[in-house]
């Protein structure tokens, strides 16, 4: 790797010399972004995959051990460089002991850095060739098969504890792909149900006509083909959990019917008369807009308010993208083993960020069957790289895109000319959100109250019309 190729997030909080040794980086082909805190770093963290972090390990706030403690739990292959000052060599020995692969002491040479970087992305380099996935994934970060460590999944996970220790109806919304069917199995294996059937029904995956016979079973005879009596999901989830995917493509007479067995506990078999008493949590998904679907005729309305008496929203994966290594990690080390030989295989930091750009319409089902390509792609070697992406993803990558901005013969005022591309961006962003400040910051990659400000410095008088209340 080159240095051209190389990106490094520098950490220091004091400004002449954090400025200073950006610059003569960025002069040497570097591409460097440098914050001055702690708190700033684990920001773009989240946000990027970088190659290199070089932290100051006293920072006001957050300090550098944690800067780096926080880098090689996301990243296990990062390079990490510690500066410390004058009579804190045992704060070096500590960050080496962490997972730093060298450190430098305050005042350094410029050159005594530029020879540590290139010894450290060497060394990197090497280990490469015979790596193993250092970072275990630690349960924290995990519920029942859900995989995150944002603050959105955090959330989630605690919603779902709580959940599963309630009897009440749960309805799943989100994309295609979030993990609805995961969510679900993680509500009924934390419950008190946990010791009975999980039964799970994709209602858009049976033909209505066979639907209702699926759901509530039949008695011989009941139509032509049925030759025996057969026992339906409801009944076979009874004490347990039934999970009902794509609800919302229940013909009306049918939802008439699924009201019944959650307000009666009890069903018919088709063909039948005997009343059977079941006793069955459930859960349904969609991703259709339910309350659409009520307004439009295509779905009861008192059935959706059954089925939504607790509503849990899955965020897609784009609204989540700090979780992507940790879910390569996740599906790497459950794919790898399938290789023959098995094999441990690690991920380049280019290749994060580029599954880290790319917008995953497929949301977490897209990204494993990427993971699982790549891995079948790699074939004996032990690192994916970008060439074992999908070419969506290759042709989506932002360092394969050349800068469209040329600079006029005659010069710009550059403090303007961003001003002005901040403006154009801010605006979009509050259009395509509805004004709504909250998602057009998660959108811009900022801290609403951020957003507020630059609005009010970009657009003065013009906040209120720009960010109407939500």
């Amino acid at each position: 790797m080159t240095a051209k190729e190389t990106h490094l997030l520098l950490v220091e909080d004091e400004a002449a010399l954090r400025e200073a040794t950006a610059e003569r980086l960025i002069d040497r082909g570097y591409r460097v972004v440098a914050v001055e805190s702690g708190e700033a770093a684990l920001e773009q963290l989240a946000e990027f995959a970088f190659d290199i972090v070089l932290t100051d390990l006293r920072l006001p706030g957050i300090d550098g051990s944690a800067v780096l403690s926080a880098s090689l739990e996301r990243y296990p292959e990062i390079v990490c460089v510690v500066v410390t000052g004058f009579g804190t060599v045992q704060d070096a020995v500590n960050a080496i002991k962490l997972g730093a692969v060298d450190f430098i002491a305050k005042p350094f040479q410029f050159e005594q850095l530029l020879h540590v970087l290139a010894s450290a992305l060497e060394q990197r380099r090497l280990r490469s060739e015979n790596a193993y996935l250092r970072s275990q994934l630690e349960e924290r970060y995990r519920f029942e098969g859900l995989v995150g460590q944002s603050a959105r999944m955090r959330e989630l996970f605690d919603l779902l504890e709580t959940v599963a220790a309630s009897p009440s109806t749960v309805l799943l919304t989100g994309e295609t792909g979030t993990g609805k069917e995961l969510a679900a199995r993680a509500i009924h294996h934390n419950s008190v149900r946990r010791a009975h059937r999980f039964v799970a029904l994709n209602c858009s995956a049976v033909p209505e006509t066979l639907l209702e016979a699926e759901l509530f079973g039949h008695v011989k005879g009941a139509f032509t083909g049925a030759v025996a009596n057969r026992t339906g999901r409801i009944e076979t989830a009874h004490q347990g959990t039934l999970f009902l995917d794509e609800v919302g493509v229940m013909s009306i007479s049918l939802q008439a019917k699924l009201l019944r067995v959650l307000q009666e506990r009890e069903l018919e078999r088709l063909g039948d008369t005997r009343t059977i008493k079941v006793d069955v949590r459930v859960i349904a998904a969609t991703n259709a807009d339910l309350q659409q679907l009520v307004g439009d005729g295509l779905f009861r309305e008192d059935l959706y308010y059954r089925l939504n008496v607790i509503p849990i929203f899955l965020p897609p994966l784009r609204e989540r993208r700090e979780d992507i290594p940790l879910l390569v990690q996740h599906f790497v080390a459950r794919l790898s083993p399938h290789k023959k030989p098995a094999q441990k295989v690690t991920v380049t930091q280019e290749a994060l960020r580029v599954m880290m750009a790319y917008a995953w319409p497929g949301n977490i089902r897209q990204l494993e069957n990427a993971v699982e390509r790549a891995l079948a792609l790699s074939r004996d070697r032990t690192q994916i790289d970008v060439q074992d992406l999908p070419p969506e993803l290759r042709d989506n990558s932002p360092a394969g895109q050349e800068p469209t901005v040329t600079l006029p013969a005659d010069g710009l005022d550059l403090p303007l000319y961003i001003a002005d591309v901040e403006r154009q961006l801010i605006g979009q962003a509050l259009d395509e959100t509805g004004g709504n400040r909250q998602q057009a910051a998660r959108r811009l990659g900022l801290k609403r109250t951020t957003l507020v400000e630059k609005v009010r410095r970009l657009q003065p008088g013009q906040e209120k019309r720009q960010l109407p209340p939500k």
